[in-house]
Formats: C-alpha cells, structure tokens, sequence
C-alpha cells in the first residue's frame, strides 16, 4: 500500500488521536504473538471480533443488485500483489452482479491523475484515495458524490464512528474506507538477529545499538527504501510523534507552528543517527535512494542468513511484499514496534478509502460492497492487508501476527492518529519529487544540513499550505 492524501483540511483533534493508539494497540497485539513464534496460522477467533461471513460466494452478508451489462471503472495507485489481491475482490462482485469491473492504474499524486481523467471526460467511477485529504479535495472539486442508503447502513452496521468520520465531509459521507494501515513497525529477520545475538530494541537507543550488533556480525542493519519519499516521511513522523509529542505532532500536521521549529531539528538530528551512518543503510545513501519500497522488503528477506540488510521499517502491509519472497511470518520474519525515542513508542495509522465519482447504480453498489465484510474477508484471507470493518472474523487473516494486528485495531475502536503527510495539502506531503518527500530525499542524501532542510521544508510548506 503506498500512503496517504494531503490537503489543508484539518481533521477534528480526536481523530487526529485517531490512528495512534490503534496503532499502539496493533503493536502490542502483534508483538504477544510474535513472542509466541506466530506458529499458530490456523487459530480461529472466539468470535467476539465479528461474526464470520465464511465465503462470500454464492451470497454474503450484503445484498447487492443485479447489474447484467454495466460496466465499471476503479483507479487506485495499488501495484504488484495488493493490486493482484484486490482484483480478486472486485471479480467477486463482478461474480455476484453480473457487472464488468476494470482496475485502472493510477499514478502519484492521484488526484492530479483524477484531475486529467476528468479533463479529458472520463473519470473512473470510483477511487481508492490514499490520503485522508484527498476525499475532500475531491469533494471541493465537486468530484466526488455522497454515497447511498446502503452503503451507510453497512459503514453504521461493520465501522466505529471514527473510521466513518474520516470519510465525511460537512456531515455528509464521501468515503468508504476499505483498508487500514499500521506505520509503526519493524520487520526483522530471524535468521540474522539469531546468527548477530540480536534482541528486539524497545528504545531508540537500543535501535541503534542492535543495528551495530547486527552491523558486527556482518550484516547491513537496515534496508530503507528511499526511492519513494513516502517512506521517508513515515520515519519522520514515527521519530517526531515519539520526541515532540502528541500535541506538536498535531500542530505541525496542521502547520500551525514552522518546520523551522526546535522540535523539527531535534527530530531530524534524530534521524541522522541512523541516516547519516553508511554502515547502517544497506547500499548507503545512494543505494536507498535507488531503492524501491517493495525492494527494501524484499532484500531483507532474501538471500539466507545474508540479506542485504537485516531490518526494514513499514507498516503492516509489508506482510504481501515479505510473501513473495516466501519467507513466512512470524517464523522467518517478525516485528517490533517502532522504538521509543521520547517517553513513549510512537504509533502512526493511514488509509485508503473508496469514492463514488460517477453516481450510479453499478457504482454505489461497488462502494456498498466494500463496506461489508464479504470484500474485506477476501482480501484478509490474501495477506497484507488490514480491514478497519469490526464484522470481519479474525480468523479470516491468514497468520497469527496478522490476526494479533487486526484484533487489536477493531479492539481501538475510535482511538487513532492519522498519518502527518496524509493530512498536508498534495503539493507538499504527497507529491513524488516534491516538498516533504524531496527534501527529505535530499536529507537522506546529506544527513548533516538539518537546517537547510528545515528552512525546505517549512518554505515547501509554506507556499502549499497558501495555496
């Protein structure tokens, strides 16, 4: 999954609150399984979690039209298996209505990829936008459309209030959100930390001290995939949310206090601990600059007991990229929080939602469909994949650390914080190549101009916030 939306909406502060201590309560969950080896892949839930909605062919908990000769058009910047894994979702409700779904590929930022659809008349009928601000510059674009009756019953019948907040727009619904995300995570492993006495670090000084255990033994700690600024961000808002707090951590979200603030230079020196140490970057600066997400991930998991790194950080979603390197799990690979720099471990959630952009009956239906349970057990049953939808039976995730994550999620109910970038106008915080991720390319590249970056960054912001 790749990340989120800016705009300069501001979420009300307890949603803000939101998706950090789900978060907090998805690590916790993962990491008591992870303790126990994750060995238990089959273990079915006592049920408290949600009802069970089995397969979903041949019927279903939802209710959906016959739609015999329509056509459908869904973009969403997935690729690879979450891609591959979500079509399979749609070929369901294309089994269940007669209708022909067709996934278009989208490119970042989406809304600029939405922008020209429209321009030259024809948008796709619905949108996966994964950036909370996103739903509502759709809707000041007079793009998006409110969805119906029945895909507000199930939003009331399978979400918490929060996570149908967060798809509302002057009270009214825009968005559907379909997956949830954890950013607070490392994955590790276990054949290097076993073969370096390495032990899972709780502190950020303790990170640094198992990257130079692990580093001795003669393995590169940690794999960052810089060629997509957008996991560049998630490390600053892990380090900052964990330094500055929960209370900076909202006001610089909304750019009320400057990047140029003493806080952003402490979190950014942070960063350079870990950064500006080519031991500790697998490939250096330069070689993380040239990697892809879905190849730090991979290269972790790859190659024996000598991977090309030892560590990578992401969120849950990383569990689709480390299956295709057949690693399994809580076996091969594990996960810890993401250490505490500050008094506490931080906890960092995104999204994706779905968007009706052309109202019809096909495609409300569409949205109806993936605010039940029968969409998001399909896609749990996959991997890599997390559903905020509370009537999804745990066991439905395929691997206990999974079914811990997903728990404890619905378990937060509406206690979470929201991606910081995800919550930025597009120009800065969701744009390849630009603002937040450029600079903090640049900042990976030299570590040591804190405040050159700062006064980037905050003119970045600045010029997109005015806009």
């Amino acid at each position: 999954m790749r990340r989120s939306l800016r705009t300069d909406r501001s979420h009300t502060h307890s949603t803000h609150r939101a998706a950090q201590v789900a978060a907090a309560a998805v690590i916790a969950g993962a990491l008591t399984l992870t303790a126990c080896g994750g060995s238990d892949d089959k273990k079915s839930d006592d049920g408290k979690s949600g009802a069970s909605t089995g397969d979903t062919a041949g019927g279903g908990s939802v209710s959906l039209p016959k739609l015999d000769g329509a056509s459908l058009e869904v973009a969403a910047v997935w690729t690879g298996p979450e891609q591959a894994n979500f079509k399979k979702v749609l070929a369901e409700f294309e089994k269940r209505t007669g209708a022909k779904v067709t996934f278009v590929p989208a490119q970042d930022p989406i809304i600029n990829f939405l922008g020209s659809k429209i321009a030259g008349g024809a948008p796709p009928d619905v949108a996966m936008l994964p950036q909370v601000g996103a739903i509502k510059q759709a809707v000041e674009k007079k793009w998006a459309k409110p969805v119906g009756p029945d895909a507000q019953a199930q939003l009331a019948k399978n979400y918490s209030q929060g996570w149908q907040d967060l798809g509302k727009i002057d009270g009214k619904q825009y968005g559907v959100y379909y997956k949830a995300a954890n950013k607070s995570l490392v994955w590790y492993n276990t054949k290097v930390f076993e073969n370096a006495g390495a032990k899972e670090p709780a502190t950020w000084k303790d990170f640094l001290s198992t990257a130079q255990t692990v580093y001795d033994s003669g393995v590169t700690p940690v794999s960052v995939g810089g060629a997509d600024g957008w996991t560049l961000t998630d490390w600053f808002e892990n380090v900052y949310l964990s330094q500055a707090g929960p209370e900076k951590y909202d006001q610089l979200a909304q750019h009320k206090i400057k990047w140029t603030d003493p806080s952003v230079k402490d979190a950014l020196t942070t960063l350079a601990q870990l950064w500006g140490n080519k031991n500790y970057i697998a490939g250096g600066p330069d070689g993380a600059l040239q990697t892809e997400f879905p190849a730090s991930v991979t290269q972790t998991f790859t190659g024996g007991d000598q991977p090309k790194a030892g560590m990578v950080f992401e969120g849950d979603f990383v569990g689709v990229n480390i299956a295709e390197t057949k690693a399994k799990i809580g076996t091969d690979a594990k996960v810890f929080p993401f250490p505490a720099v500050g008094d506490k471990a931080p906890v960092v959630s995104g999204g994706d939602a779905a968007v009706v952009l052309k109202d019809s009956k096909a495609a409300q239906a569409l949205v109806t469909f993936l605010a039940s349970p029968d969409a998001a057990t399909i896609q749990a049953k996959l991997g890599g994949y997390l559903s905020p939808n509370k009537s999804v039976a745990n066991s439905a995730y395929p691997n206990a650390v999974q079914q811990s994550m997903a728990k404890a999620l619905i378990a937060a109910g509406d206690d979470f914080r929201f991606d910081m970038s995800d919550q930025a106008p597009q120009s800065f915080g969701g744009t390849p190549g630009k603002g937040e991720w450029k600079d903090l390319q640049d900042f990976l590249k030299n570590p040591k101009d804190v405040a050159g970056t700062q006064a980037k960054l905050e003119a970045d912001a600045a010029a997109a916030y005015k806009g």
